[in-house]
């Protein structure tokens, strides 16, 4: 491992940088999208029993934000589903990053690889037409490492933008059946 590092020169920083960010991001979304902060069981008993509006609702979750405004404003259908979509988008957050390094990632691995090879093909002698060792072994390493950090980067980032954004689309699903639930029990009062 060490020699992977060492051999990667200045690109272990950015992509060190990268690995860092994804951990973050994906460690902080895991946190943020637990269903009892989104939609906890409770919340989806009475969007179920239809008795959403003369509960305690916790306003701490995103399912409790969407119920409140929907008591203290009482929006129309498209207002309440604009303040849904608002709070999804607040779900997503941060989740670009990960689009960013999944993008970057291989990217910086693939221009490693080219200084490297670049390096390599200038340290041959125009005289003998062989290669200065020492140019030719550091061109390589550096080649191959910054390919391998950079696939070791982007791999796991795009696996955990793929989890959370299943997640993030399972947790808002459910939240759309309670936006379409308060819809339902407006329609049923003004009637």
């Amino acid at each position: 491992m060490q020699s992977l590092l060492e051999g990667a020169g200045l690109f272990v920083y950015p992509l060190g940088l990268l690995s860092l960010l994804t951990i973050a991001i994906i460690v902080e979304r895991l946190i943020a999208l637990r269903k009892s902060v989104i939609i906890p069981d409770e919340l989806v008993n009475a969007f179920i029993t239809g008795d959403v509006l003369q509960r305690k609702i916790d306003t701490g979750t995103v399912g409790g934000r969407i119920v409140e405004f929907y008591k203290d404003n009482q929006p129309d259908e498209e207002g309440i589903k604009a303040f849904a979509r608002l709070q999804i988008n607040n779900m997503e957050r941060g989740l670009f990053i990960l689009d960013i390094v999944i993008a970057a990632a291989p990217l910086l691995g693939l221009l490693g690889t080219v200084i490297g090879l670049v390096n390599v093909f200038a340290g041959f002698s125009a005289e003998t037409g062989l290669p200065d060792p020492s140019q030719f072994i550091e061109g390589v390493a550096l080649a191959l490492s910054t390919t391998v950090l950079g696939l070791s980067v982007a791999i796991p980032a795009v696996i955990g933008n793929a989890w959370l954004m299943r997640r993030v689309e399972s947790l808002a699903s459910k939240l759309n059946v309670g936006v379409e639930r308060l819809i339902d029990i407006s329609k049923k009062r003004d009637a």
